[in-house]
């Protein structure tokens, strides 16, 4: 190794160099979801026009070959000459970091987009790009390669666009790119995946249509999305399956001074149902704040401290003897949060978290004031959540004292862990793996065949809960979860910390027919309601064994599904009279050795990951599935049955 180190060794990477060097920095990673974030960069900017007033129409469109266009009627990116940089506005929005109209605050007063990263980010990661501005009944326009411009913005004729131009009169910006095959794992794009978060920003921005259509089909796939009623829209929408209390979403907004001479805007629709599940998505400048922040700490502290103000008043406060919990007046709430501010900070370039200290106080007075007016208006309502609330409490005392009974019986056995596992010897929690085998068979066979130093075997036996209709005490104490609970050991609900769980891979390995597919959905509804932070890191995996076993010449194939048979009984070129073909019915009929190799050997077998992409489609789909409303549930398997039609069960 050269020791010396001096000035020479110092790289200097210029204009978009550095978003090449390290993609990563600018949109988390190479994968599909960095992929998606190009699209997102492009649409936030005509959001950010929306908000401004701007523009209410937005087009998304799947090329094929993988090209992405996105088209707004705002007001166009600026062509005229920047008067110190002596090039275009667009070119300098196109191809410089930190460069755009967000940071003055004189053209766009709110912004998701405040790093001014974000097109000149897309347009350094795509093989090529090229935007077309419509103003003035004229188009401009300006085509790069690999974040260089290919000439100066120029003025084009309508008829060579690679779209509509549409009539004169249109105005707006529009974006076209191809992402660059050497940086990105793929770029193929999830239409769904693109839908989610496009329908997302259609319900906060109300009256803002927002189109997106898949061109890659023989018939284009469209998805158009606008939503007069805003965020009381979205908490409708994620209720649609439940019995809910209030009819009608309780709706709060206001504008509040932030003391910098600047202004808050704050919106929020709450609606509780019958269940037993917090729901609750909070935004800041359109920008999904996963993991929260000051403005979603005021809202709950807000929502707390008026529920127990009218709780004193009531006559059912007699019932409790201590004050509601956070907890207690969130359960079966469905709530959605939206903020907008000059300058918010956030904790970085991922923006999934609220920092600024004055919203806290500014969002809590406001909801705090508009609950209450609204409450005193409507007594049937807020009575009717009390009682809720009540219960829920008295649920979260029954837990509290049904945790302690378990821990003393823990503390009275030396290991603490349940009987039926079967652990590893190894310690640390990275290379460990935990087997959730259907049955006393199948897990007898998954003993014989692991590899006893890194993989561990809980065998499952009767009907698992499906705790999508329970509270959490009747899940804590179920004899069925109360094993696995054991065995991850990194407690439930909200006392579940994932820097306890003994095993970084949690594998569910149940039969391939329809009472394996029920396990594996009330593990996964399981493992979503009470340990969601296992799911979100990345830690549950579907074992996939295999459908059927092939025999000829003495040999055996293993076929994953129906079009991997018929491809090796092709392959085989044998009489079908001299070749065997065994359907598993289920995992206890392979035995030790078998199920090692086409199941459980890290170097041959087929796992899925289980991933957590969207949480308002994984509420829906969870509620839909497992909920007590029937009727969703029955039109989602019509829907879905001809996906099933083939299963051989």
């Amino acid at each position: 190794m050269n020791s010396s180190y001096s000035a020479q060794n110092i790289t200097v990477l210029k204009g978009l160099e550095a978003v090449r060097k390290r993609p990563g920095m600018y949109i988390g990673t190479t994968g599909i979801d960095g992929l998606h974030h190009l699209v997102f960069e492009v649409v936030d900017n005509s959001v950010d026009e929306a908000m401004q007033g701007f523009c209410n129409d937005i087009l998304v469109v799947l090329e094929g070959n993988d090209v992405v266009r996105v088209e707004d009627n705002g007001r166009g990116i600026p062509v005229d000459i920047h008067p110190t940089e002596r090039v275009s506005a667009l070119e300098l929005v196109m191809t410089r970091l930190h460069a755009g109209g967000k940071f003055d605050k004189k053209s766009y007063k709110v912004s998701g987009g405040l790093h001014g990263v974000g097109v000149s980010v897309v347009n350094a990661l795509s093989e090529w790009c090229e935007a077309f501005i419509h103003v003035n009944g004229k188009i401009h326009t300006q085509r790069y390669r690999i974040g260089i411009p290919e000439g100066p913005a120029v003025e084009t004729a309508a008829e060579s666009l690679p779209y509509g131009a549409g009539s004169p009169e249109r105005r707006g910006t529009v974006v076209r790119w191809k992402a660059d095959t050497s940086i990105f794992e793929t770029t193929t794009y999830n239409f769904d995946a693109l839908s989610n978060r496009l329908r997302e920003l259609a319900f906060l921005n109300k009256g803002l249509k927002i189109t997106i259509r898949d061109e890659r089909l023989s018939i284009p796939k469209v998805h158009e999305f606008k939503f007069d009623g805003g965020v009381k829209s979205f908490v409708k929408y994620l209720n649609e399956n439940k019995t809910v209390l209030n009819k009608e979403p309780v709706f709060v907004e206001g504008v509040r001074d932030d003391g910098a001479g600047g202004s808050i805007e704050v919106e929020c629709a709450i609606q509780y149902n019958d269940g037993f599940n917090e729901i609750m998505f909070s935004f800041v400048n359109d920008i999904n704040t996963r993991e929260g922040g000051t403005h979603l700490v005021g809202f709950k502290s807000a929502l707390t401290r008026t529920l127990n103000e009218f709780l004193k008043k009531a006559k059912i406060s007699k019932k409790l003897d201590e004050s509601l919990s956070g907890d207690d007046v969130r359960e079966g709430l469905t709530a959605v949060l939206s903020i907008k501010l000059p300058n918010p900070q956030f904790e970085g370039q991922t923006k999934g978290k609220l920092g600024n200290s004055e919203v806290k106080g500014i969002v809590e007075s406001l909801v705090n004031e508009q609950l209450e007016l609204y409450f005193d208006r409507h007594p049937d309502v807020i009575a009717n959540i009390l009682e809720k609330s009540v219960l829920a409490a008295r649920a979260r005392i029954a837990a509290r004292q049904a945790r302690d009974a378990t821990r003393r019986k823990n503390a009275m056995d030396s290991a603490g862990l349940p009987g039926k596992l079967a652990d590893c010897s190894e310690k640390d929690p990275a290379l460990c793996e935990l087997f959730l085998v259907e049955g006393d068979s199948a897990g007898g066979s998954a003993k014989g065949g692991r590899d006893r130093r890194t993989q561990a075997i809980l065998s499952l036996w009767g009907k698992m809960l499906n705790v999508e209709k329970q509270r959490i005490e009747k899940v804590i104490t179920n004899d069925k979860l109360q094993p696995v609970i054991a065995s991850i050991g990194a407690g439930c609900g909200n006392n579940f910390d994932i820097s306890k769980i003994r095993y970084h891979k949690v594998i569910i390995m149940a039969d391939a027919d329809v009472d394996g597919s029920h396990i594996r959905t009330l593990l996964l509804t399981f493992f979503y309601r009470y340990m969601t932070e296992l799911i979100e890191r990345g830690h549950v995996y579907l074992a996939m064994p295999p459908l059927y076993k092939i025999s000829y010449d003495k040999k055996s194939f293993y076929a994953y599904d129906d079009p991997e048979k018929d491809r090796i009984l092709a392959e085989s070129g044998k009489d079908p009279e001299k070749v065997t073909v065994q359907r598993y019915k289920g995992l206890g009929e392979m035995n030790p050795d078998q199920l090692c190799d086409t199941t459980m050997d890290p170097a041959k077998r087929n796992m899925i990951q289980v991933h957590l992409d969207d949480t308002v489609e994984a509420e829906r789909i969870f509620t839909t599935l497992m909920g007590e409303v029937v009727a969703p549930r029955r039109e989602f398997i019509e829907e879905n049955a001809l996906l099933v039609s083939n299963l051989d069960v």
